[in-house]
Parts: structure tokens; sequence; C-alpha cells
């Protein structure tokens, strides 16, 4: 696997910061203001629908690695030709609502064909917070066998905070922050903690164990570029913290 290299620096530096636009987001406004509010506010990354115009658009716009989410494997051919620089099969959450699950065996067998159709691509796959935590870990080290470089962590839409402020948050990224303390345990991949995730949980990700965070409606829900701007600059201020604590700890 070839990753870009400001993605690869960003890993072994544990400061990965991936802004999600959603899987369902084909509004190619907003997503361009995402992404370039991503850009401006220093994020490692962006995460689009897999949606070939979209990529080019997206390409246009900003430098940095796209990255396309999809759960059906073929269109991520299109994508990758347009420019897409990794996939992601995940972004599960706006399926719930729905009544659409993910359950193991499918995601697993959605991993294998993705990548019997592209063997090259740097493949993200997020692991179903539906499951328990020990099926997580065990889905998640099949899919390492299977050939996903990075695994990424959900959970936000699952929880159920009780309190507002600063406790509120901590309770809304329990499942996330549990499903990366244990799964990075147990792959040699880098996690990616994803879904519920804000500025006060991002250093609690990277004490758990991951190598970044992803993040979306906490940007994507904003209705101004200069709101998203700040929002994304506050994420990657979380992360170097995290960092630093790191380096002194």
């Amino acid at each position: 696997m070839t990753m870009h290299s400001s993605l690869q620096r960003a890993f072994t530096n544990r400061s990965v910061l991936k802004v999600i636009s959603g899987l369902n987001n084909f509004n190619a406004e907003n997503v361009a203001a995402i992404a370039k509010a991503a850009e401006l506010g220093g994020a490692t990354f962006v995460d689009i629908a897999a949606d070939a115009d979209l990529v080019r658009l997206v390409k246009s716009l900003i430098n940095l690695p796209i990255c396309v989410s999809a759960v059906e494997p073929e269109k991520f051919v299109a994508s990758v030709a347009a420019g897409a620089d990794l996939i992601e099969i995940g972004n599960f959450d706006s399926f719930y609502a729905q009544g659409r699950r993910f359950e193991a065996e499918e995601v697993l067998a959605l991993t294998k064909q993705t990548r019997a159709l592209l063997p090259e691509i740097t493949l993200s796959v997020t692991v179903p917070h539906i499951l328990t935590l020990d099926q997580q870990v065990q889905l998640a080290e099949e899919l390492v066998k299977a050939g996903a470089d990075i695994i990424q962590t959900e959970g936000g839409t699952s929880s159920q905070p009780t309190h507002g402020g600063t406790l509120g948050l901590i309770e809304k990224a329990a499942p996330t922050l549990a499903a990366a303390y244990e799964i990075s345990r147990a792959v040699s991949v880098p996690v990616l903690c994803a879904s519920g995730i804000s500025s006060v949980t991002a250093p609690l990700a990277i004490a758990s164990g991951a190598a970044g965070i992803g993040v979306g409606s906490a940007i994507n829900q904003l209705n101004s570029e200069i709101a998203m701007i700040a929002a994304v600059r506050g994420l990657v201020e979380a992360l170097a913290t995290a960092s630093t604590s790191r380096t002194f700890a």
C-alpha cells in the first residue's frame, strides 16, 4: 500500500483529523464548503461520498488527500479513477436511522469484494458499533487479514448522553472511545476514532490508542464556512495538545 505522504506523517504522529461531509451528501456546494474549511482549518484529509464528479470538484479546490465512502464496492472504481486517494467502507451512521444494520459477515464480505476490485488503494473499514466490543475486536482482526489498511470505530449515534456540557460530550464519545481502546490493542494498523468526537474528547481518542479522529456532524452541520473553519481549527489544536502531552508523559 502506498499512502499519501502527508497522511503517512499524520498517522505516524498520531494527529490525523479526517473531516467527513457525509456518505449521502451529494450537494456539491455544501461538500465544496466543507472541503475548503477542512483545508483552511488544518485537517489531514477529507471524506466525501463516492461520486466521481464530487471527487473532481474537490480535487480542483483543495490539495488535501480525498477519501471516498460507500457501502457498495463498485461505487469506488469510478471515484478512484477520478483521483480519490483512499476509500472507506463505512459511514454506517447514515443507515442506522433507516433501520439498516451492518453485521460482521457483511462488512467482511464488502472488504473482500473491494480488495478484489481495487487491490492497491489505501482501504479504511469501519467496525459497526452494533456489535459487542469483543465482536468488534474479532471483526477488526479479520478485516486486517482481508486487506484493510485502517480501521475506523463508531458509536456516537448509539450513545444517549444524559448530561449537557463537557460531561455530555464525554458520554457521547464513550462507545467509540471504548472501541478504539480495545481494537488498537488488537491490530497492527492505525485506528481512526470517529462518530461523536469533539474537541473535548479528541485527546481522549489519542490516549485510547487511536492514530486520529474522524469528525462529521460537528463540522458539516454548521451553516457558515467561517464556523466550519473554526471548528476544524479547534479539533486540530485539541489533537496538538494530545501530542504535546504524550511527549511530556
